[in-house]
């Protein structure tokens, strides 16, 4: 079905609900790529102008990418909630967003809201906000994870330690959790990209990591970030597994690429639960998105990246995950091109994730062969911050040394919390007060009245590899 909007004298046609949609994003690199980005400045706003007036109910009775063809679509359709939906089923994509401004979209509306929106509603309505729009939507939204501690509260920011190391090494990899659990960082997990794929060595580093946890009683969950079936096989073989990793997209053709479906997930979820190691929760699974995944797979459809993302968190939706994380510059600039580019796709990340229901954090981060620097980074990181996103990264002078790209530090984390008064999940934070890491209100304490944490790692690491 064809959309148009007038503009002046000019009328502008828009082929489909895909068409229009790309053609109102604003501008980014990888819908240039794909051919789908709207030619020129007047063509996007004649496309918002018609996207404003297009009722919510639309996306209901048009899938961007057909049922038939995509199971990532049926979970949208069979997972929607109809009575959720009711309060705005008679809105258009405009309306939406002038009463998600207004005050009668409170913290415990959007939380009753979450269920009857649509991945494609969300994107629609992020594409008519500004940058400010989009923060204070997102801050009025909480959503609230647990498993070893608690996620996502009021006045909190936690931070993912990335102790990542370019061979593995158990020494490497344990002096970052270190240096990250003195700089207060851990709280949302504390999780390794591993260098080596070989289920062995997957479980070596998962019994590496549940050993510093269980020796120091670190209230914060484990996790080693490969793909979903080696996580299975460690299970199998009783490994300590926390939380299940899986990168997803937002069509089945893309995640097919990354060799997951639907019911692969469920296996995976299922086996996690049965494990029972979260004391105070169950949310056990853990996403990493980007925008530009489908693209990259030529798993598209002619749907927007953004659009795309956003069907990705309907994915993550389906498992209840304690995290879910935008990893939003890694995929390099044929998809984001600057920092402009980032720093937009990021709060509207944010704001989609949220305004579904999800416990949304970021991985403020950049290629070097990007337009973009650490000032972005810097900017990126306040803005997400300030409209209440869940976690951060927390990598080693903010470079990581084994996946080759520029994401954030232990002491931006510090930083940012310092600055806008927020603090760890309280559980963690607690545990640093008593390790004496930290005083009553936060603060790092002076390094000459820090306990002697290396000692305990040194006993672990004791032997050839070490």
């Amino acid at each position: 079905m064809p959309y148009r909007a007038r503009l002046g004298s000019e009328t502008f046609r828009f082929d489909s609900l895909a068409d229009l949609l790309a053609k109102a994003t604003p501008l980014r690199s990888g819908d240039q790529l794909a051919g789908i980005a709207a030619h020129s400045t007047a063509q996007r706003v004649a496309a918002r102008l018609a996207l404003a007036d297009l009722p919510l109910a639309t996306f209901l009775q048009q899938p961007v990418v057909p049922d038939e063809a995509d199971e990532v679509s049926r979970l949208i359709a069979d997972s929607h909630d109809a009575a959720a939906f009711a309060p705005v089923a008679h809105l258009t994509v405009g309306a939406l967003r002038d009463w998600l401004l207004g005050d009668a979209a409170s913290t415990a509306a959007l939380a009753a809201l979450a269920p009857g929106l649509t991945p494609e509603m969300v994107a629609a309505v992020s594409k008519l906000m500004r940058n400010q729009d989009l923060i204070a939507v997102a801050r009025k939204v909480r959503v609230v994870t647990r498993f070893r501690n608690t996620l996502g509260l009021p006045g909190t920011l936690a931070v993912r330690l990335q102790p990542n190391h370019p061979a593995d090494h158990p020494a490497g990899i344990a002096a970052s959790i270190l240096d990250g659990l003195l700089y207060g960082a851990g709280d949302a997990v504390i999780g390794i990209n591993p260098a080596a794929d070989s289920v062995p060595a997957l479980v070596d580093l998962l019994h590496l990591l549940d050993r510093l946890v269980q020796q120091h009683q670190i209230p914060t969950q484990t996790c080693v970030l490969t793909h979903v079936t080696n996580t299975l096989q460690a299970i199998d073989r009783g490994a300590p597994v926390d939380l299940v990793f899986q990168s997803i997209a937002g069509t089945q053709a893309a995640n097919a690429s990354f060799g997951i479906n639907l019911p692969l997930l469920d296996e995976a979820h299922a086996a996690a639960l049965s494990l029972k190691r979260g004391p105070l929760g169950d949310n056990c699974m853990y996403f990493e998105t980007g925008q530009g995944s489908a693209l990259s797979a030529n798993a598209h459809h002619g749907v927007d990246q953004q659009t795309c993302e956003a069907r990705a968190y309907a994915v993550a939706r389906h498992f209840k995950p304690l995290l879910v994380n935008t990893v939003v510059g890694f995929i390099g600039p044929e998809y984001l091109y600057d920092g402009k580019q980032i720093i937009r796709a990021g709060l509207e990340d944010h704001f989609c994730g949220k305004l579904l229901g999800l416990p949304m954090g970021c991985d403020i981060c950049y290629t070097n062969h990007a337009e973009a620097d650490a000032d972005d980074m810097d900017n990126l990181l306040v803005l997400l911050a300030t409209a209440g996103l869940n976690f951060m990264m927390g990598v080693p002078g903010a470079d990581d040394v084994m996946l080759n790209y520029q994401s954030t530090s232990f002491h931006d984390a510090l930083f940012v919390r310092q600055l806008l008064g927020l603090r760890r999940a309280p559980e963690f934070e607690a545990w640093l007060q008593r390790q004496g890491l930290t005083d009553a209100q936060g603060r790092l304490r002076p390094a000459e009245a820090l306990p002697a944490l290396a000692d305990g790692f040194a006993q672990l690491l004791q032997g050839p590899d070490a």
